[in-house]
């Protein structure tokens, strides 16, 4: 029985361990994905712009 309940902790032990290293990859993951969404978003923006002062000009 207590051999049950050592490999119950152990497997809960390392749950917990594999979901801590998870929420960091996760959250890498989405700082990345938030840098290139704004990037492509800054772009397309600064794009319409100057799109925009071109045809106040004309």
């Amino acid at each position: 029985m207590d051999v049950l309940i050592a490999l119950m902790l152990r497997s809960v032990y390392q749950a917990d361990a594999l979901l801590m290293e998870s929420r960091q990859l996760i959250g890498l993951i989405a700082a990345f994905l938030a840098a290139v969404l704004a990037a492509r978003l800054g772009w397309h923006g600064t794009d319409r712009v100057i799109a925009w002062r071109q045809r106040s000009e004309d």
